[in-house]
């Protein structure tokens, strides 16, 4: 699976945000908004888990967007056009159920943005007025704005520093649109994707409009086949796999805080492990 096209999108202080192109016959065949693949770049790497962020079925190719932050995600970056990736396996995950809400809002945060695309353009698709609101660091760090900005009717920015569209968070814009929408026209759902931050706060901020949210979790993840019980989170009080039962969970019953604890277990080892073999 040699790489077809390379485009860095971001890079911001070394943090570089790079989308690939790479031929998938059977995976382009059936991938959905939603799902995900599982690759490796070497045979003697790991496997990490990268959600599809479009799909070309005529020419049978994947997109897939990442931001290198750990070592495979770092060893990927190093890749170039022609470059073999070792393995790839897909579709995984259960694709987004793409129903006729009305209207929905679309919320992405960070890398998070390129896993809001396929689905913003599935509701779209599906007849339903889509709101975006797209949330960055910086604006140097913000990606594929003008992709979404076609499939959304209503459309809006945000960035911590300031430097595009309004001075904040998206859960700002947010909340300004769930109390606008209290007495008429209100909202069917809210998708979220982003850091786990951001997706507790849509959460927060969500729930006492009583609006249908869900997130698509981040979990850390080995085998994606529901064995390693890695990506374990509990949703409801039940334990859930991210990867055989979401990747996409009801927001307001999502164990934030295990989740988090939990993200963060191997942080020192993949910063170590970083700093010895990253060049």
């Amino acid at each position: 699976m040699k790489i077809l096209e390379k485009k860095i999108l971001a890079d911001v202080s070394g943090s570089k945000v790079v989308q690939i192109k790479v031929p998938a016959v059977d995976i382009a065949k059936k991938a959905k908004a939603g799902q995900f693949i599982v690759l490796m770049v070497s045979e003697e790497g790991e496997r990490i888990p990268l959600t599809i962020a479009d799909i070309d079925a005529a020419k049978s190719t994947l997109t897939i967007i990442f931001q290198e932050a750990g070592l495979t995600t770092r060893l990927l970056g190093k890749l170039n056009v022609g470059d073999s990736l070792y393995a790839l396996a897909g579709p995984l995950g259960h694709p987004t159920e793409i129903n006729k809400y009305g209207k929905v809002i679309i919320v992405g945060g960070g890398v998070g943005i390129a896993e809001i695309y396929p689905v913003a353009k599935a509701f779209n698709e599906a007849g339903n007025e889509v709101t975006t609101i797209l949330g960055a660091r910086t604006k140097d760090l913000l990606i594929l704005e003008e992709e979404l900005k076609k499939v959304s009717g209503n459309f809006y920015i945000t960035t911590d520093d300031g430097s595009y569209g309004k001075k904040g968070f998206v859960t700002d814009i947010l909340k300004d649109l769930l109390t606008q929408s209290q007495n008429s026209n209100a909202y069917g759902l809210i998708y979220a994707v982003g850091p786990i931050p951001m997706m507790r706060k849509v959460a927060d901020t969500s729930q006492p409009f009583k609006v249908k949210t869900l997130v698509s979790l981040n979990a850390l993840m080995v085998d994606a086949t529901g064995m390693c019980g890695c990506c374990r989170v509990s949703v409801g009080g039940k334990t859930r796999f991210s990867c055989v039962d979401g990747p996409e969970f009801d927001a307001h019953l999502v164990d934030w805080d295990e989740l988090i604890k939990r993200n963060k277990i191997y942080s020192e080892k993949e910063q170590h492990i970083c700093k010895l073999l990253i060049k």
